[in-house]
């Protein structure tokens, strides 16, 4: 009996054994799944990462599309606008040509008149009362005709006037 006690401690020692190795395949088992799970872990979150960069490229990309459109935008009205500005100071110059020349014409008119207001004292032919009659003759101011030089065209044109 001795040897089937003997015996029986040994079918215990390996059945502790057993448990033992049992125990340890458990515990790997355990720790494989808790890296397969940390591994699928960190790729889900890897994964949502990179979602999330790309979700904010798209956005970036999207805000300079719709950057460059509004900078096109604005450069066609800066562009619409110095046109617009450049013909209007053109005309402006053309205006102010004219209003020049207009101006010397007044100036030869009243100097004329005070010649012949100075001649009708003096006791010449012409009155400037009759200059402005309408039968004055001939010689009357309404007879563009008698004054050449008040019929000079206006020669200014916006085409003088442009900038480069």
């Amino acid at each position: 009996m001795a040897s089937s006690g003997g015996n029986s401690n040994s079918t215990s020692s390996s059945q502790l054994q057993n448990s033992g190795s049992e125990e340890e395949l458990h515990q790997m088992n355990m720790m494989d799944q808790r890296k397969r799970k940390r591994k699928e872990s960190n790729r889900e979150s890897a994964r949502r990462s990179r979602m999330r960069k790309q979700q904010h490229l798209d956005d970036l990309m999207a805000q300079v599309t719709q950057l460059s459109e509004d900078n096109n935008q604005i450069l066609t009205s800066i562009n619409f606008t110095t046109h617009h500005y450049m013909n209007i100071q053109a005309q402006n110059s053309v205006l102010r040509a004219q209003l020049t020349e207009l101006s010397q014409r007044l100036d030869s008119l009243n100097q004329i008149l005070s010649n012949l207001n100075a001649t009708s004292s003096n006791g010449s032919v012409y009155e400037t009362d009759q200059c402005f009659e309408a039968g004055g003759g001939d010689h009357s101011f309404n007879n563009p005709f008698n004054l050449p030089y008040l019929n000079q065209a206006i020669t200014a044109s916006p085409d003088i006037f442009q900038y480069y």
